[in-house]
């Protein structure tokens, strides 16, 4: 089973509607729960090693009054941005090697064909292309922390 077949599993588990599907055979054993089961899991566990990803719920501290106000003005910021997203599962790089240089920072023009990040899945370092050309406004992702499939990266503003 091939990276595009788990994340075609994962979205029919979602739309399906169901707590947790379990799939397993000789080579590897999978397991997907959705937030019905009471949290969101996903792990892709091949023998004999283990991977597994998990995304914890955020928790909000702030007064609903002055969260909602904030969460409107950012909004409304950030919906003249593009969003680049994470096509796959895995492990999000800023840079091809701990001593090599980031791909960009924040405030760098791109253009559509330019690597802005690495992601790790299986041991498989995939190139990530921006796709969009403009310059990046925000990155959402701290540099070797896990992603989830269609997750934002980064905020592009194409002006």
């Amino acid at each position: 089973m091939d990276i595009k077949d788990i994340q075609n599993l994962i979205r029919f588990v979602a739309k399906a509607g169901v707590s947790e599907v379990k799939y397993k055979t000789k080579d590897f054993e999978i397991n997907i729960k959705t937030p019905l089961a009471g949290g969101e899991t996903v792990s892709y566990m091949p023998q004999p090693q283990v991977y597994q990803q998990s995304v914890a719920p955020q928790v909000n501290t702030e007064p609903q009054t002055s969260a909602k106000s904030a969460t409107d003005n950012s909004a409304e910021d950030e919906s003249k941005y593009i969003t680049i997203k994470s096509p796959m599962i895995g492990t999000f790089y800023r840079r091809s090697a701990p001593d090599k240089d980031v791909f960009v920072n924040v405030g760098d023009a791109i253009t559509a064909d330019k690597v802005v990040c690495v992601i790790e899945a299986m041991k498989l370092f995939n190139q990530i292309e921006a796709e969009v050309s403009g310059k990046i406004v925000k990155i959402l992702v701290e540099d070797s922390s896990p992603v989830e499939y269609d997750q934002p990266l980064f905020l592009v503003d194409p002006s």
